[in-house]
């Protein structure tokens, strides 16, 4: 049966409000600081995901829960107007749409504050069981911040891939600092591809009972629990590890003006040159040049690269697809 769509994404999607560089102490006390930027724009792991995949070229449907209120009439709209369909967004009439709040600093550190809003109770209601073959690939996000939905991906994740479906999962930071949800180890046994950076890795891995020295030594571990690991290392690029074989490659030069939604950004071109036909390494270098190129603006979406703009950034530093 031929797919609706090349790619499903399931997870969050809200608001970003992005203030910064902040080259001092946040102050309370009602002490106004003034920043050199602000913006409003489409934020939340899964919602950048997604969006930089329609950007690189996929058909790309979008499944989660908003609010009934303005924020949540954001969120829809900037999903359309980025080429993803929102059919299967759901809206809740007794929960708002979840907001967040990016304060970055001039090194390129930030501190992330999100109101949960929908988040904690969107589940696996809100991802229609047909999506589930109708892609021909399903990615999730945000794991620790949607525990319904993350207690029911082995489920889900198992449906996609009876149906042929590849699947994958960045699980982000955890809030809480626990990293162990008792669904992990079976949503990793029908998971394809984790996508996590450097810390989430190391962090990852200590959860499930090895210290990893590096994040090499991370993904190696992570990969004995079924998946191909792929750990995001930010300037320093990837590393990829499929349970027997390291590949890694390098970062490509930046002067980042923002790096809100690198990693999703990364996801979304590994993913898509996935659902190419290229092979592994390929995938790490333009996932890489992917990540570097969506720096170039403030916020996670407005300079996400097309597919032409990716392959000519790896050409100009020496690779070539």
């Amino acid at each position: 049966m031929p797919h609706t769509f090349d790619l499903l994404v399931i997870g969050d999607a809200n608001p970003d409000v992005v203030l910064g560089p902040l080259d001092a102490p946040l102050a309370f006390g009602q002490h106004e600081q003034l920043v050199d930027s602000g913006l409003l724009t489409l934020g939340g792991s899964a919602a950048i995901m997604a969006c930089g995949a329609a950007r690189l070229g996929l058909k790309v449907a979008f499944a989660g829960r908003i609010g009934d209120d303005d924020a949540g009439r954001f969120v829809r709209t900037a999903l359309n107007d980025r080429g993803v369909d929102t059919s299967a967004l759901r809206v809740d009439r007794t929960l708002a749409t979840p907001l967040t709040v990016v304060l970055t600093r001039p090194d390129g550190d930030r501190a992330i504050l999100t109101s949960p809003g929908t988040l904690t109770a969107t589940g696996p209601e809100d991802v229609p069981e047909s999506l589930l073959g109708a892609a021909r690939h399903v990615h999730a996000a945000s794991y620790f911040l949607l525990p319904r939905l993350a207690a029911a991906l082995p489920e889900l994740f198992g449906t996609a891939r009876a149906r042929g479906v590849t699947t994958s999962l960045d699980t982000n930071d955890d809030p809480s600092g626990g990293w162990a949800p008792d669904a992990l180890p079976a949503t990793l046994a029908v998971t394809d591809f984790l996508l996590p950076n450097a810390q989430e890795a190391m962090a990852l891995s200590a959860s499930a009972g090895t210290a990893p020295e590096s994040i090499e030594a991370a993904a190696a571990a992570l990969a004995a629990h079924g998946p191909h690991v792929i750990v995001k290392n930010g300037p320093d690029g990837a590393v990829a590890h499929d349970g027997s074989t390291l590949l890694r490659t390098h970062g490509i030069p930046a002067q980042p003006v923002d790096t809100v939604g690198a990693g999703d950004s990364f996801d979304a071109g590994f993913v898509a040159a996935h659902l190419r036909g290229l092979s592994t390494a390929d995938a790490l270098a333009l996932a890489a040049a992917c990540g570097a190129l969506s720096t170039r603006a403030h916020g996670g979406t407005p300079s996400q690269p097309t597919w032409d703009e990716a392959v000519a950034a790896l050409s100009r530093n020496g690779k070539n697809l």
